[in-house]
């Protein structure tokens, strides 16, 4: 009997540490990130995954002790929040409710926000649903009071009941919330500038006091409905139960095996960063269409907040792997916008298409889910969009709308034409500060039309296929060879000079690029680096300039009258953060590059350089992000690398493989099928993939198609310390690459509508 119960004891013990051991959840710092390197920092944001309320603390980061308020929910990520609340004692006009707060109690994980106010003690408790919220104060004067209030131009009331309502004007668009306390309470109720106050009293017990609510984009009444729906009579404990579990089912997609600790904190508090964007807005079969100012009914969600100049390089190819069907949903609704303005949005944010960064990026992002099997929306319709984007609105940074004399010129010459130096802006819809970034955006178009190509061509648009794979080869009009670079262009068709690739175009190089100089852009040609290496004489030529990039210095400049020190170059770039030579880490139009070497024949660089990049920018601190993170674009970068394996170019459908971190990752995916990379020995040291096999079949190649993984495709590899570097080096095993991409399957014909 004895022996039963250490057996039994034994057991239980075993399958706690088990089961602590898959637990993937406990391994989320969301303050990672907290102190930004050069913008924002990330936010501790407590939320479930893309949803409606989204609640951090409202302060400068981390560092900082004053906490000012939480919103009820934010708009977006960096464009503010809604509605504020604060528990505090004393006055409410008096600054004794912004207040200091210990940092070391205070704990954030996904679904659950707590600390402790430094000087009353009081405890802030917060647990969200996918549309509402609850907070839980507890004061040890045993006097509760919470002052609520407009961020926005606004109302907030109380009922008789003790119910809260309100209403926030922003953007043509309207927020309501309806919210409950746990027990009778008072309110005295102030206004300024628009905006309402409620400072609130009482409670039941005396020391504590709960609120919850529900959040809107329709109207109170449904707010109210969404409070009454998601949690109803449930308790404070069994909402932040439910939303702890949701968060280990979502996280728990991935397992991975190996590793550090410290790797394995920042590959899942990444992962959690990649389900903030985008935003499922839809209640109860409806939604609040900030892009016609209407409310639709759609029995299919509604999605908004997707910056896609960060997002459809490694987000939206994360996500078409792991939820294809709520990819197809995503697009849907991009459709949906489109039908509703007669736009295809870009950043297609809570109250339209916020004029933002450049490109036709809904392009490559629907292409890539396309030709993924993601196909549950209407393709006739959003090419449609996507075309008219590309041949009819303003292609210009910053801008909507139709087209201007620059698009004609472009449409015509095929680029972007640049001024020289000092020379007065002529056209009046370019932006006066984010200028005409004429270099970036001739290449990014390139790469755009090369996507709509694709779809024209599955859409069996043969003319339509014909005219965009011409304007696909314009990035090459842009490339001068003698000089080694992308150069700028005037409208007579004349380098400009005087031309400094790593300085010029002023602050973040807008004259010509997009926040990073042209030794980034001289790489932005994702849709034909076969193409790129011939205008730069060759693989080896190639191959030799991209290792300069990374060793090149901040300053020297071998075709400047000067050089320039650090300061100067931080100064005209600041976005070009955590530098390699001149390539930088922190941000977007970077990501492609380091894995540019499997296309060169020398993918162990690629194994090499991913490495370096993971172990010295990405850490478990809170300066653990190099650049800005928006909204999981940076984070499922780390995701993929980690994993081992990068889309290098959304819109064809394969993978190429790094350097897995991992000894083991397994990925279940969504049709019942597991996806399995098993990196024997990889450590540190171990790095260089030595062999590799696709379910068990030795190969030479190092990248494979997305219908494998879907069909549960098993990677064995082994890792060395020293680099095999014939391995997928040849011309044959080199990844798919090149204005055709012969060689890829597009999908069936009888896809085609």
């Amino acid at each position: 009997m004895q022996m039963k119960k250490i057996l039994s004891a034994a057991f239980l013990c075993g399958f706690a540490m088990s089961s602590r051991a898959h637990s993937q959840l406990e391994y989320v710092d969301p303050t990672i990130g907290g102190v930004g390197i050069l913008l924002e920092p990330t936010r501790p944001t407590v939320h479930l995954p893309n949803s409606m309320v989204r609640v951090y603390p409202v302060r400068k980061d981390s560092l900082d002790d004053r906490i000012q308020s939480f919103p009820l929910t934010i708009i977006s990520h960096r464009l503010g929040e809604l509605f504020a609340i604060m528990p505090g004692s004393g006055d409410p006009g008096d600054a004794s409710w912004k207040q200091p707060q210990t940092y070391d109690l205070e704990n954030t994980t996904p679904y659950y926000y707590s600390s402790r106010l430094d000087d009353s003690l009081i405890g802030i408790e917060f647990t969200p649903t996918e549309r509402c919220g609850s907070f839980r104060f507890t004061f040890p004067n045993g006097k509760p009071m919470v002052l609520l209030a407009n961020r926005k131009e606004g109302e907030l009331a109380m009922g008789e009941d003790g119910s809260v309502s309100g209403v926030e004007k922003f953007n043509d668009m309207r927020a309501y919330v309806y919210g409950e306390f746990s027990g009778p309470v008072t309110s005295s109720r102030s206004e300024a500038d628009g905006r309402s106050r409620l400072a609130v009293s009482g409670g039941a017990g005396g020391g504590a006091l709960e609120f919850r609510y529900g959040i809107s984009f329709i109207s109170v009444e449904q707010a109210k409905k969404n409070l009454a729906k998601e949690i109803a009579d449930k308790d404070f404990e069994t909402i932040k139960e439910e939303a702890k579990n949701l968060w280990n089912k979502t996280l728990g997609q991935i397992r991975v095996e190996g590793g550090t600790l410290a790797q394995k904190r920042v590959f899942y508090t990444c992962l959690y960063r990649c389900y903030e964007r985008m935003v499922n807005i839809t209640e109860d079969g409806q939604y609040y269409s900030g892009f016609d100012h209407k409310v639709h009914q759609d029995d299919r969600p509604f999605y908004v907040d997707n910056w896609l100049w960060d997002t459809y390089r490694a987000l939206e190819p994360l996500q078409t792997l792991l939820n294809p069907k709520q990819q197809a949903d995503k697009i849907h609704s991009y459709v949906r916008m489109y039908e509703q303005t007669g736009a295809m949005p870009s950043f297609a944010v809570l109250w339209g298409d916020y004029a933002c960064m450049t490109g036709n990026h809904a392009a490559p992002w629907i292409a890539d889910s396309w030709f993924k099997g993601v196909r549950d929306y209407d393709l006739k319709t959003a090419y449609e969009g996507l075309r008219k984007n590309s041949l009819d609105a303003t292609i210009l940074p910053w801008r909507n709308g139709p087209k201007t004399s620059l698009d004609d010129f472009y449409n015509k010459n095929g680029y972007l034409p640049s001024l020289r130096p000092g020379e007065k802006e002529t056209v009046a819809e370019v932006h006066p500060f984010e200028r005409r970034q004429s270099i970036a955006v001739t290449l990014e178009q390139s790469y755009d039309d090369w996507c709509i190509a694709q779809l024209a061509k599955t859409l069996d648009k043969q003319d339509d296929a014909k005219l965009f794979l011409t304007r696909a080869e314009n990035y090459k009009k842009l490339y001068r060879a003698e000089k080694g670079f992308m150069w700028p262009k005037d409208d007579k068709g004349e380098w400009i000079e005087p031309f400094d690739p790593k300085f010029s175009g002023g602050m973040g190089g807008r004259d010509y690029t997009t926040e990073n100089n042209v030794y980034t852009y001289n790489w932005d040609v994702q849709h034909d680096l076969k193409g790129l290496a011939e205008l730069m004489g060759g693989k080896n030529a190639a191959e030799e300039k991209l290792d300069q990039l990374f060793r090149e210095d901040l300053g020297r400049s071998s075709v400047a009258d000067r050089d320039r020190s650090k300061y100067e170059f931080f100064a005209t770039f600041p976005d070009s953060t955590s530098m390699v030579g001149q390539f930088s880490m922190g941000n977007e139009p970077s990501f492609a590059i380091p894995y540019i070497y499997n296309h060169l024949g020398a993918p162990w660089k690629t194994q090499k350089r991913i490495r370096q990049l993971l172990d010295f920018a990405y850490t478990d601190t809170a300066h653990g992000i190099p650049g800005d993170e928006d909204g999981g674009g940076m984070a499922a970068f780390v995701v993929l690398s980690m994993m081992g394996f990068y889309p290098e170019l959304p819109g064809v459908p394969v993978y190429e493989m790094g350097s897995p971190v991992f000894e083991k990752v397994s990925i279940d995916l969504q049709n019942g099928k597991r996806f399995e990379i098993n990196a024997n020995g990889s450590s540190r040291d171990n790095k260089y993939i030595k062999s590799i096999r696709f379910n068990d079949k030795l190969s030479t190649a190092l990248w494979f198609r997305h219908d494998d993984v879907v069909k549960g495709l098993k990677i064995d590899l082994e890792m060395s310390d020293t680099p095999n570097k014939e391995l997928g080096a040849s011309e044959e095993y080199l990844p798919p690459s090149g204005l055709k991409v012969e060689s890829i399957d597009f999908g069936p014909t009888e896809e085609r509508k």
